[in-house]
């Protein structure tokens, strides 16, 4: 499967009214780790990871490659927010043969409800438009995960359908 290819990686840090996307550092480390090993945080996505096998297994930069930023509040990561190309919906999937371009993201429980999810996604949203006019992107998550619903349904994205997938019903959502 192809990965992003934006025009120019890294871009210069996206800005927002509070926060800034970037490319990870170093000092992204453990952020990265606490992010993958909390029960809290994984709760829709299979689990948590083992943080001994995270501590021995994540490079002193992790995650750097495109489509891929560390979202900073003040100096320090407090989630992350992924473009990736890969198939991931239904059969019915809109671009299949090329794989399509699916948004994630993760954030520290504490920076929950705060509204820092929606400011970064719609910023890398934005730039995603800039780099690749009119690509569709896609979003799946469990149907169970209201909070994620509601970010999806905030930031444009429709229904295509639900599956069951990953032992869970999925929802799969198209932004264009």
């Amino acid at each position: 499967m192809a990965d992003l290819n934006p025009p120019t990686w890294p871009p210069a840090p996206i800005r927002t009214d509070r926060l800034t996307l970037r490319e990870f550092e170093a000092r992204d480390r453990g952020a990265f780790i606490e992010l993958h090993a909390s029960a809290q945080v994984n709760t829709y996505l299979g689990g948590p990871q083992p943080r001994a096998d995270l501590e021995s297994t994540v490079p002193e930069i992790p995650d750097r490659r495109p489509g891929h930023f560390a979202v900073d509040l003040d100096g320090a990561m407090i989630g992350l927010v992924l473009l990736e190309r890969r198939n991931v919906g239904p059969a019915t999937r809109v671009r299949p043969a090329s794989g399509e371009i699916d948004l994630g993201y993760l954030f520290l429980p504490d920076a929950w409800g705060f509204g820092y999810a929606a400011e970064a996604c719609a910023a890398v949203l934005t730039w995603f438009d800039s780099a690749f006019p009119g690509e569709p992107v896609l979003l799946v998550t469990q149907s169970a995960n209201a909070g994620s619903m509601r970010l999806a349904a905030k930031l444009g994205f429709v229904e295509v359908e639900r599956f069951e997938k990953w032992g869970a019903e999925q929802w799969f959502g198209v932004r264009s």
